[in-house]
This record gives C-alpha cells, structure tokens and sequence, in this order.
C-alpha cells in the first residue's frame, strides 16, 4: 500500500516522493510541493476536508482527494532527514 499525505496522523511528517504531474495543480508546485521536501500534517477541517499542512515552512489547505495523490516516506519519529 502506498502512503500518502492524506494516510498522516496529526504532527506526523514525511517526505514527498512522487504524484503525478498531470493530477496535481500547478499552484502546488509553485508552493514547494516537490519530490524531496518535508510535509508535516498540522491539522484536519471538520469532516476530514482540507488538510492543513507545512511544506518546508508554507501553510497549505489542500482538499483529501488531492493529498491522497501525492505519495510519501514518512519520517519516523527519532529519525532526521540529511
């Protein structure tokens, strides 16, 4: 099963691996929504829909359906990224 960032839990974070190009809006990209960079799930809109999340230091709303495109690694809690 592939994780996404619609799959992390409150606080947790991970690290954008791949998502389609063609599904994700170009505005995203723009914002630092790239293979390589850290998002962390800050919080979640009533009913599960935006999500609220940090994407090296840019706040985001994204819809779930959006979020459930973009595949992450997540990042374990005691580890660090280099």
């Amino acid at each position: 099963m592939k994780v996404t960032i619609a799959h992390l839990k409150r606080g947790e974070r991970g690290v954008i691996k791949t998502f389609s190009t063609d599904e994700i809006p170009i505005k995203l990209l723009e914002l630092g929504c790239l293979p390589g960079n850290e998002v962390e799930m800050l919080q979640f809109a009533p009913f599960n829909d935006p999500l609220y999340i940090n994407i090296n230091g840019s706040y985001l709303a994204i819809r779930k359906e959006t979020a459930l495109l973009i595949e992450i690694e997540k990042i374990e809690e005691n580890s660090t990224i280099l």
